[in-house]
C-alpha cells in the first residue's frame, strides 16, 4: 500500500481529471497499453475493488501497490501527459504539476529540485545533437549500412513532410541499436527492475521486448538519459501504428512537430548509447 495521504490523493485526482471515472484522455485501450509498459494488468482482477472505470481502478493501484513502484507510474504517466500537452497546446496547471511532482519525488525517494525548471519539447528540440558515427554502436557490421540508409531515409522523410514514416524509421534504428546494447549487456538489462517480466516472473527473452520496454530499461540503468524517455512519446509504441485501426483507437495523430522530436529523441539516444554525451 502506498504512503498517499487523503491530501496527496486530492491533488493527483485534480491534476489527473479523475471526475466521472476517467483518467486524463486515455481510452481503456490506451490506458491498458499505458500501463502494461510499466508491466502492470490494470484491466485485471486486483485493481477491480472499487469498480471497473479507470479512476476506480487507479484509486485500487494506489491503495495496492508500493511507493516505488505507484511513483515509478505517476511519474511516466506525468511525463507523457506534459509532453501531450505541449505539443497539441494545451494548457497545463504549473502549479498543480509541480505539487505532484513533488508528490511522485517522495514516493520514488528523490528529493524534488524545485529550482529547476522544467524542459520543454522545445528545449529539447532547440538542443544540439550529433549521430555519431556508427561504428561507434553496438549494432552488428552487416547492420550498419542498413541502419546508415534507414537514418538517411528519415532525413528525407522528414523534408517531405512524411510524419509516420519518419516516426516507424527511427523507432526501428533505436529498438535495433538498443537490442544490440542488451545483447552485449544482458545481464545489466536483466536486472533492472523495469525489465518486462512473463506470467511465471523470469524476464522476458530480449527478442521479445518492445522499444518502450528497451526506452525504461535504458534509462534506468544509465545508458540512456531522462530527457530521451520524457519525449519518446511518439516512438515508444510506433509498432502499434503500422496498423490503421490501432492507431485510431490510439488518436497518435503526428504532425511535423512530433515528428521532429522523434527524430531528435533518436539523435540523443545515438549519442548516448555511443557515449558521446556528458
Amino acid at each position: 500500500m502506498s504512503s498517499l495521504t487523503v491530501i496527496d490523493k486530492r491533488y493527483l485526482e485534480k491534476f489527473l481529471n479523475m471526475d466521472g471515472g476517467y483518467v486524463l484522455n486515455y481510452s481503456d485501450n490506451s490506458f491498458g497499453t499505458f500501463f502494461h509498459r510499466q508491466a502492470v494488468d490494470i484491466h485485471g482482477p486486483k485493481y477491480q475493488t472499487y469498480g471497473t472505470s479507470k479512476a476506480k481502478k487507479l484509486r485500487a493501484f494506489w491503495d495496492t501497490e508500493n511507493d516505488s513502484v505507484v511513483g515509478k507510474v505517476l511519474s511516466a504517466m506525468i511525463d507523457e501527459y506534459e509532453v501531450d500537452c505541449e505539443l497539441n497546446k494545451k494548457q497545463i496547471d504549473k502549479e498543480l504539476l509541480a505539487k505532484v511532482r513533488g508528490i511522485v519525488a517522495r514516493l520514488s525517494g528523490k528529493p524534488q529540485a524545485a529550482a529547476t525548471p522544467t524542459q520543454t519539447a522545445n528545449d529539447f528540440l532547440n538542443h544540439e545533437f550529433t549521430i555519431p558515427n556508427i561504428q561507434k554502436l553496438p549494432v552488428e557490421p552487416l547492420a550498419i549500412p542498413i541502419i546508415e540508409s534507414r537514418l538517411a531515409e528519415a532525413r528525407i522523410a522528414l523534408r517531405a513532410k512524411a510524419h509516420l514514416s519518419v516516426i516507424f524509421l527511427c523507432g526501428s534504428v533505436l529498438e535495433a541499436v538498443l537490442l544490440g546494447a542488451a545483447q552485449k549487456a544482458p545481464a545489466q538489462f536483466n536486472r533492472a527492475t523495469a525489465s518486462p517480466k512473463a506470467k511465471d516472473g523470469s524476464v522476458k527473452p530480449l527478442h521479445e521486448w518492445s522499444l518502450a520496454q528497451f526506452i525504461d530499461v535504458a534509462c534506468e540503468i544509465d545508458l540512456l538519459k531522462p530527457d530521451v524517455k520524457k519525449f519518446s512519446h511518439g516512438l515508444r509504441d510506433f509498432r502499434n501504428y503500422i496498423h490503421p485501426y490501432a492507431q485510431m483507437q490510439s488518436g497518435f495523430t503526428p504532425d511535423e512537430h512530433t515528428a521532429k522530436l522523434c527524430f531528435q529523441v533518436l539523435k540523443a539516444a545515438l549519442a548516448s548509447v555511443a557515449g558521446e554525451r556528458k
